[in-house]
């Protein structure tokens, strides 16, 4: 999916801005039903009845199945909509940055050690050819 904005050359980001939340509504709205008992219990019941509610995209309900974090947000999910299925499975918020970074329990460790280095994470164009 590609949405050319200046701020897309920002490297593992994808910005929610008004494109990408029209884009990503129904996933969105898929997402925040989670928030609600009911639709927890029918998602656990008939996760594709639940899901085909929301009239998502193919590649959004794949993406869903395969809880494949990145690939939510790349297809216009919101992180904070999209860490609601997360919770629905029992991963929490630092959990699933973990997950998303390929960093693992070794994520808290580097936050708390402040972040990482800014070096080569501004802009993808700043990135040196090899």
């Amino acid at each position: 999916m590609a949405i050319n904005k200046d701020y897309e050359d920002i490297p593992g980001t994808f910005v929610f801005d008004a494109d990408r939340a029209r884009i990503g509504y129904h996933l969105n709205q898929f997402c925040i039903s989670l928030s609600k008992a009911e639709n927890r219990d029918a998602f656990k019941t008939d996760p594709e009845a639940h899901m085909a509610k929301f009239p998502m995209s193919e590649e959004q309900s794949q993406a869903v199945r395969d809880r494949d974090w990145n690939r939510m947000l790349e297809l216009c999910g919101n992180i904070y909509y999209t860490s609601k299925l997360a919770a629905f499975d029992g991963i929490n918020f630092q959990q699933l940055a973990g997950l998303m970074t390929g960093m693992g329990d070794s994520y808290r460790e580097m936050m708390v050690n402040g972040g990482r280095p800014i070096a080569g994470n501004r802009y993808k164009h700043e990135w040196k050819e090899d």
